[in-house]
């Protein structure tokens, strides 16, 4: 893989990650642009003991435009866009309408391939692999910031879910502040690790491949839907060995990865004979806690609203207003589907 980086025309950070060499050099942002929109804000609730992004300047960016205006495409033909080159395999670039920017934050956007019209699934293995080795670059270099305290990288995938572009990608968000999620599954591993000694993550790893729920597993990951997931289709996929973050991954397993991931998203689409609107979440340790890297373990979730062809999971009233979740499908039978797809 061959990494090079320039700067867009408001002084964003652009980074390439290709399998093949592509000529740069006659590609500059030759664009006239506004400074990057900002203005968002942290602010603190008291009740709930979490931090809210608010950002109102995000409000009127882009939504769903046709693909011949679609701005994460490469330059070509006369149209500029936010990848200056004409030809790209990777691309991660700051985000031009961030939730947070500046000293406290930053967001960047993933491409994952130049081609609008396919998808992470499509991809295959070998450009998977590229995405991998991309995702953990960007980890260890916004964790080396001393404002961010955690990285977190995702995918939100198909309209359902509430995507603005069609184009494949991702984001990665480096937050000044650990996730709440992270903070409740850090206390718990930590009261786990005092009761029995153990690892709890270990532990779920344990218990899960031992029993009626796991999807796929490889030499280094094992894909399980957990006992008590909370959404019709729930995947979470475990690194057998025990690492903190995406850097920590070896070059066996960031392969292994991405032969099980590639496997499990075309399997996902083929679930209902349609792509699958889903978000794609990485959790891992905080940046610089040593404490808490010790108890965290890098692993990914993947979740999705589709709880039949033709019908959506909406959150009710008891789930969205005291966060009491209820399933309306067995873990048991959306493992045995997915493994059947």
């Amino acid at each position: 893989m061959r990494k090079s980086s320039a700067r867009l025309a408001d002084g964003r950070e652009i980074v390439y990650y290709d399998e093949e060499g592509h000529d740069r050099e006659d590609a500059p942002d030759r664009r006239e642009l506004p400074p990057v929109a900002s203005g968002s804000e942290l602010r603190w609730d008291r009740l709930r003991r979490e931090w809210v992004i608010v950002a109102a300047h995000r409000q009127d960016r882009l939504h769903l435009p046709p693909s011949d205006e679609c701005p994460l495409c490469p330059s070509r033909d006369g149209r500029r866009t936010e990848v200056p080159s004409p030809s790209y395999d990777v691309a991660v670039f700051e985000n031009r309408f961030p939730a947070l920017n500046g000293p406290g934050g930053r967001c960047e956007v993933v491409c994952f391939s130049s081609d609008h019209h396919t998808s992470l699934a499509a991809l295959g293995p070998r450009r998977l692999r590229t995405v991998v080795d991309a995702w953990a670059d960007r980890t260890e270099a916004l964790s080396a910031r001393p404002d961010v305290a955690h990285v977190y990288v995702f995918e939100n995938r198909g309209p359902e879910i509430g995507v603005t572009l069609h184009h494949p990608h991702g984001q990665i968000y480096a937050l000044p502040f650990v996730t709440p999620r992270t903070e409740r599954e850090l206390d718990s591993a930590r009261r786990h690790r005092a009761a029995t000694g153990g690892d709890l993550f270990g532990d779920i790893l344990a218990a899960e491949t031992a029993g009626p729920r796991v999807v796929l597993r490889n030499e280094h990951w094992t894909a399980f839907v957990p006992e008590a997931a909370r959404w019709p289709v729930e995947v979470h996929v475990y690194p057998h060995r025990a690492v903190p973050d995406l850097p920590a991954l070896d070059g066996d397993e960031r392969t292994a990865l991405a032969e099980l991931y590639s496997d499990l998203l075309g399997r996902a689409d083929r679930l209902f004979g349609a792509p699958l609107p889903y978000v794609s979440a990485w959790h891992q340790a905080p940046a610089r806690d040593p404490e808490a890297r010790g108890l965290a373990r890098l692993r990914l979730e993947l979740f999705s609203v589709r709880r039949a062809p033709g019908k959506l999971k909406y959150l009710a009233g008891t789930e969205s207003g005291a966060g009491v979740f209820s399933q309306d499908v067995t873990p048991e039978s959306t493992a045995h589907r997915l493994r059947e797809a």
